[in-house]
């Protein structure tokens, strides 16, 4: 063989090897616009893009009975819509594509986001003097996608549980609390990481499932994401 093309055989023979190296570039993808997820991600320094798809979160009498299949569910539906988005586009590449949902469960009654100002009150006086359990399901789809022709895709969603007991209120305290404005696009009409903390005895479990994302478990089970 001619000493050029050798060298040649041996540069790209080391080229090949140093790519094979190399950590593949995963693309983290958050599904969801909620701005507590969001500061949770970045204050782990894990670097993604937030894609927002607009999915049916209604529920089939049979989910309404099983909570924890339920935000599983939503969490697939949630991360599912943007993957579709994403391949429709014609991505290439590898990504991450991460879906949550978290429901409050009350004596097994899911409390979502209240409708109206009386069904947030409905909801915290359940709440209160209470142990109630937060849900909160991750979704996590795994792209492939050398070209846009050659796709595969797996998945994998887990349920974080955490209880929490909230102090006696008395109505005018309810009030009060109402009045701050931060009930009404959060499951179970309140925030344990704003003024809602003050509503909350004890904390059995993760305090980021309570908020909306579990980050210490999923990073530990995706350790890829970072």
């Amino acid at each position: 063989m001619p000493q050029d093309a050798a060298q040649e055989n041996e540069q790209a023979a080391a080229e090949q090897a140093q790519a094979a190296e190399q950590p593949m570039t995963v693309d983290v993808i958050l599904a969801s616009g909620s701005p507590r997820r969001k500061e949770l991600l970045e204050r782990e320094g894990v670097s993604f893009t937030i894609r927002v798809s607009e999915v049916d979160e209604s529920l089939e009498p049979d989910l309404e009975a099983n909570p924890p299949e339920a935000v599983k569910k939503l969490a697939e539906r949630k991360a599912g819509a943007v993957v579709q988005e994403v391949l429709g586009e014609g991505y290439t590449g590898m990504a991450a594509i991460i879906g949550a949902d978290t429901m409050v469960v009350c004596d097994g009654e899911i409390f979502g986001k209240p409708a109206s100002i009386s069904d947030a009150k409905r909801m915290l006086r359940r709440l209160q003097g209470n142990t109630h359990e937060v849900l909160t399901g991750v979704s996590v789809w795994l792209v492939s996608a050398p070209n846009a022709e050659d796709v595969s895709l797996g998945f994998r969603t887990f349920v974080d549980r955490a209880a929490v007991t909230f102090h006696p209120q008395a109505d005018e305290q309810l009030a009060e609390y109402l009045k701050c404005g931060e009930s009404f696009d959060k499951a179970g009409a309140y925030a344990a990481q704003g003024n809602g903390a003050k509503l909350i005895k004890h904390i059995e479990g993760d305090l980021d499932t309570v908020i909306g994302l579990p980050v210490t478990r999923l990073l530990k089970e995706f350790p890829d994401l970072k």
